[in-house]
């Protein structure tokens, strides 16, 4: 069993550090939030975008949440871990964006991890039915999967759906660079 991460609430703001002189990214080639802001406009307005990270997999990780509404943001968290995998930071990721959210409020989340979203809306009945067991084995990562499932089911409005990665949509970025705070000074 991994480590139980290290979260930290974090009130929205616009500061961060700017690209350097010749426009390039900071360490890990992970962009900071206002580097993110002030680069993309594009994808959905609205929703709570999730993200994951690994340096090295396993290795130290980070993840990142933000609950948007039209284009305003609303909360955003983001913690790390030191040993990790990238799964394990999807599901917290995916766990805490739930924990953004009232029960009965509906909201799209979006994550761009396809295992996360199968994982979640496909795959995990099965498992419970059969006393959390794949057909060929243990489900890995398996107190973040009953977790991030029990939390979608408290969650009847909520629809959990894909975005493509580093495709230019505004808040996929954001969480991004959420999730990688871990890889720089930035608070």
């Amino acid at each position: 069993m991994g480590r139980a991460p290290r979260s930290g609430w974090r009130e929205p703001r616009s500061r961060g550090r700017s690209a350097d002189a010749r426009g390039g990214t900071t360490p890990g080639g992970a962009l900071t939030r206002a580097q993110v802001l002030e680069r993309y406009h594009d994808g959905p307005q609205t929703g709570v975008f999730t993200d994951g990270s690994c340096s090295g997999n396993p290795g130290p990780g980070g993840w990142g949440t933000v609950h948007v509404r039209g284009g305003e943001i609303l909360a955003e968290r983001h913690g790390a871990d030191p040993s990790t995998t990238n799964n394990r930071m999807e599901f917290t990721a995916l766990i805490e964006g739930l924990l953004l959210l009232d029960p009965d409020e509906p909201a799209d989340i979006y994550t761009d991890s396809r295992l996360i979203v199968d994982t979640v809306t496909k795959w995990a009945a099965g498992w419970e039915r059969r006393g959390w067991r794949r057909k060929d084995g243990p489900v890995k990562n398996l107190e973040l999967v009953q977790r991030a499932y029990r939390l979608a089911k408290e969650h009847p409005h909520v629809r959990i759906q894909w975005i493509r990665a580093h495709n230019g949509s505004l808040w996929n970025e954001y969480a991004d660079a959420l999730a990688t705070v871990y890889l720089r000074d930035e608070a």
